[in-house]
């Protein structure tokens, strides 16, 4: 029986681990505003909004205008402010401080095969 609940307990700490990976590693690169790094996690199409346009991209297109939106507003810093999950879905909002402005972002990740995909990413003026 104890072997039982070390195993399991291993099982569910590794899952944990693993499912808040994806999100964990995006948050990290929004700090250091850099797109490529969270581009990784980019699905084929990616919808991003921004204050001044909305629009759905493909991964390339998605990563140039990350790159060119941290160009503009050079960042300072991400403040996590509510992870979670939903039938293997995951999200993250926070908060993205730039020299210009703060804004509140949302990250909407899809489970597809094994690895969670970055489906969404808002950055609304607060």
């Amino acid at each position: 029986m104890k072997q039982y609940f070390i195993a399991l307990t291993g099982v569910i700490l590794l899952t944990s681990f693993t499912f808040s990976t994806g999100i964990d590693e995006i948050v990290t690169a929004l700090k250091g505003g850099n797109a490529s790094q969270v581009s990784k996690f980019f699905d084929k199409t990616v919808d991003i909004t921004l204050p001044e346009k909305s629009n759905s991209y493909s991964s390339s297109q998605a990563e140039m205008i990350l790159r060119d939106f941290f160009i503009i507003n050079p960042i300072k810093g991400f403040q996590v402010i509510h992870k979670g999950e939903n039938s293997g879905s995951q999200y993250c909002i926070g908060t993205l401080l730039t020299k210009n402005n703060s804004y509140r972002t949302t990250i909407f990740m899809k489970q597809k095969g094994d690895k969670q995909i970055l489906q969404e990413i808002r950055f609304e003026d607060q």
